[in-house]
């Protein structure tokens, strides 16, 4: 009995010990053919598929950033503005209570970029705008007292030259070759902490994001994740090559300072107002002549349209480019010289490529098909002539920011205050005073000096026979004026 129990014990020791030899050989054989490490499978119901695998390698921003560093300056403006205060020494003061107008230099600080060998810098307009001295910093350390070529307010382009050699001019690169996702560096000098880069994506492109002020402005901005903060306006925007592709312009912030999203002007759009202003001193710009209105999908549902893409055509200005090539009001347009065009800023910002008398395919949709128009740009006021360059002197004035205590006083968001008026200069014949604030030109709202040079520039190369200012303002002591200033 006892042979037999001992012969079934010893029976199942080995049929354990079999069945463990069965399962490690079972878990050492794969179950799926082994495949190489560069290949990751997903799986689906029915069967397996092999997708390449993203790589692991990180981005090296390391060359971008030498590339670049040494292009990016730091400029510094002083400019002087108005307040009113009391100091006690005065009889009106001590008697009447009147305050006295104090004249206070202030600084100011931003970024520029090297765009050639003999000097040129490429910077924002609101760093230089109102300045009375402009001063580049280079990355050696080097300073220069830098001149104002030219300013366009209605991109925000500013143009500086100094005399200087050694330079490292920056790579152009082609902003429409940005692809949302792609890595960027912004490089420039934030709270004056110079040669400063950070890196990110690009979040979006062609953003209108309404900074701009005036009815000829160009928004089409390139949206980054790039940390920038104030003084990176007017630096560089670069490709991972190292490839200049939008000047850093503003930050969508709450508080002043960085909170996710930054917003460049891209080169493309900047190199064509440097070379206006290199050229003509004056940016040349070219209109289509159409009010339009980006579809949504309200619009598409009123007016029976079977896209939400393009430009929707609201109106023709009679005898305006558009007008002459035909294209008519519903049309949408959808291609300018061979580019997609998917709402209004795309079309502002390639409009805002050309000149006067350049000649443009435009593609539209008509009825729901498609056609393509030749068309001739012409300028604001019709024709296809240079616009001509202004001098401000000829105004005969000086401006500054206006006070703190009279935008509170007064309530005031916008406008600029005449800190010096030359008798024999235009404004001076016409009535107008020192400390005037003008508020609106022509009944179009100033906000700075540029709006001012911006508006005297288009009413003198106008065709009207009249070429009047409308002037209205406020000044100190509460009294509203209107003037109507001949530039004859």
């Amino acid at each position: 009995m006892r042979k037999i129990k001992f012969i079934n014990a010893l029976a199942v020791i080995a049929l354990c010990v079999v069945t463990s030899l069965i399962t490690i050989k079972l878990a050492q054989k794969p179950s799926v053919k082994e495949q190489p490490a560069s290949v990751f499978h997903v799986s689906t119901p029915s069967s397996f598929t092999s997708y390449p695998a993203m790589s692991s390698v990180p981005t090296d921003f390391t060359n971008a950033a030498e590339e670049s560093v040494h292009s990016v300056v730091h400029v510094k403006t002083k400019f002087k503005s108005q307040s009113y205060g009391y100091s006690g020494d005065s009889f009106l003061e001590f008697f009447f209570g009147v305050p006295r107008q104090f004249e206070q230099e202030q600084m100011a600080s931003g970024s520029g970029v090297i765009i050639s060998a003999d000097g040129y810098i490429v910077t924002n307009n609101h760093v230089i705008n109102n300045a009375n001295e402009v001063e580049v910093v280079l990355n050696d350390k080097r300073t220069f007292t830098a001149e104002v070529v030219g300013a366009d307010a209605s991109t925000d382009i500013a143009l500086l030259k100094i005399d200087a050699d050694n330079l490292h001019p920056i790579r152009i690169g082609n902003s429409d070759e940005l692809k949302i996702g792609e890595w960027v560096l912004a490089v420039g000098n934030p709270f004056n902490l110079t040669s400063t880069v950070t890196a990110g994506i690009v979040s979006a492109k062609a953003r209108n994001i309404n900074i701009i002020s005036g009815d000829m402005k160009i928004e089409s901005f390139i949206q980054t994740d790039a940390a920038v903060n104030p003084g990176n306006s007017g630096g560089a925007l670069v490709n991972t090559r190292g490839e200049l592709v939008g000047i850093n312009t503003a930050i969508a912030s709450q508080t002043g300072s960085y909170t996710g999203y930054s917003f460049a002007v891209p080169i493309n759009i900047a190199s064509k107002v440097i070379a206006d202003i290199k050229d003509f001193g004056v940016v040349q710009r070219a209109v289509l002549g159409v009010q339009i209105a980006d579809i949504d999908d309200k619009l598409a549902k009123d007016k029976n349209l079977k896209t939400l893409s393009g430009a929707y055509v609201v109106s023709v200005v009679e005898n305006g480019s558009a007008d002459a090539a035909g294209i008519k009001e519903n049309d949408i347009i959808v291609d300018i010289n061979g580019m997609q065009v998917n709402s209004v800023s795309q079309l502002q910002e390639q409009i805002g490529r050309y000149r006067p008398g350049d000649r443009i395919s435009v593609a539209v949709i008509r009825h729901n098909k498609r056609e393509t128009l030749a068309v001739e740009l012409r300028n604001k006021s019709g024709n296809t002539e240079v616009v001509r360059n202004v001098k401000m002197t000829d105004l005969g004035v000086s401006f500054s920011q206006v006070p703190d205590n009279l935008k509170y006083r007064f309530r005031l968001d916008d406008g600029v205050q005449i800190t010096r008026i030359d008798k024999n200069g235009i404004l001076a014949k016409s009535g107008v005073q020192k400390d005037f604030i003008i508020l609106k030109i022509n009944n179009q709202i100033i906000r700075s000096q540029s709006d001012i040079e911006a508006i005297y520039s288009n009413a003198l190369n106008s065709e009207d026979s009249d070429k009047v200012l409308f002037i209205s303002g406020i000044y100190p002591n509460g009294k509203v004026t209107h003037y109507a200033v001949s530039l004859k």
